[in-house]
């Protein structure tokens, strides 16, 4: 991880990779017939499983 990087750049890293991993997951699980809850689920379940050490290494 880099450390020279202000908080505020390593959050905002954080956050797309969560916006990017629930709209993944939501289409993913779209497309599988799953009905919007569903799909919401594995959306929710996609962020939770982000692996956030990994984001802050391929950003940094």
């Amino acid at each position: 991880m880099n450390k020279d990087l202000p908080a505020e750049a390593i959050a905002e890293q954080i956050r797309q990779a969560c916006i990017k991993a629930a709209q993944e997951g939501f289409m993913d699980a779209s497309m599988s017939g799953l009905c919007t809850e569903g799909a919401m689920e594995a959306a929710i379940s996609a962020m939770q499983s982000l692996d956030l050490e990994k984001v802050l290494r391929l950003n940094s």
